[in-house]
């Protein structure tokens, strides 16, 4: 779906409005997780071989290193930096910080600007002004034209934010250790996503726990014959 269905907000049974919630963003989550695989995927390629590249593949990785905010000259730690960040969102965590910032989808940044994440934005007239918003305060919350986009722009914000750094050294350590990567171990490091801080991570484990999100971090889209992924 481009947005969340118009008469979400007006579902009776919350236990119904969870489950189209979840039916709408997992196959979005799990697509914006691998166009991020691919690239990781060819970047892990490339390192392997990084003092012999081609014109072709030292484009690509020009390309890709602007992208994700990359400025490094010594191609050893800039291979070691990208692989910190490209690389995907459990699923788990991003369904559950998209319920926490919606209201699972009824917001009303959700139903007029497919703002699923409550992403900031400066850029006067880029986003919707929040009803509340304290006097002097010129942030807005960021919108998109479909929630393909906001996804997207989600999990790029935490591949690459400043603040968002300790979170990527977490999932490069998880990586080291081998399996999935778990969404409720790696939320411990994304204190910065709210003013709320620990609460907000407390909030965000108990979305998952309760909502027993944690089985999708196994989650994969399969490919059918004759489709794209």
């Amino acid at each position: 779906l481009v947005s969340m269905p118009r008469d979400l907000p007006n579902m009776r049974s919350v236990k119904a409005r969870k489950s189209l919630f979840i039916r709408v963003m997992l196959p979005l989550v799990l697509q914006a997780n691998e166009k991020v695989r691919k690239d990781r995927v060819r970047l892990l390629n490339l390192n392997v071989r990084r003092d012999n590249l081609g014109q072709a593949d030292l484009v690509w990785l020009k390309n890709v290193a602007e992208k994700y905010g990359v400025e490094e000259t010594d191609r050893r730690k800039l291979f070691a930096e990208l692989k910190r960040r490209i690389d995907i969102i459990p699923p788990s965590l991003a369904l559950a910080q998209g319920a926490e910032e919606s209201g699972w989808g009824t917001s009303r940044f959700a139903m007029e600007g497919n703002a699923v994440f409550g992403q900031w934005t400066y850029k006067k007239g880029n986003g919707i002004v929040p009803a509340k918003r304290d006097a002097g305060k010129r942030h807005e919350i960021k919108s998109f034209t479909g929630l393909r986009s906001s996804i997207a722009a989600y999990v790029h914000n935490l591949n690459t934010h400043w603040a968002y750094a300790e979170f990527r050294v977490g999932r490069a350590d998880a990586r080291k250790r081998g399996g999935i990567l778990q969404g409720d171990r790696l939320i411990e490091n994304l204190r910065k996503y709210s003013q709320r801080g620990e609460d907000y991570i407390r909030t965000i484990k108990t979305i998952m726990r309760v909502n027993g999100f944690s089985g999708f971090d196994r989650a994969r889209l399969q490919r059918l014959d004759g489709e794209e992924t």
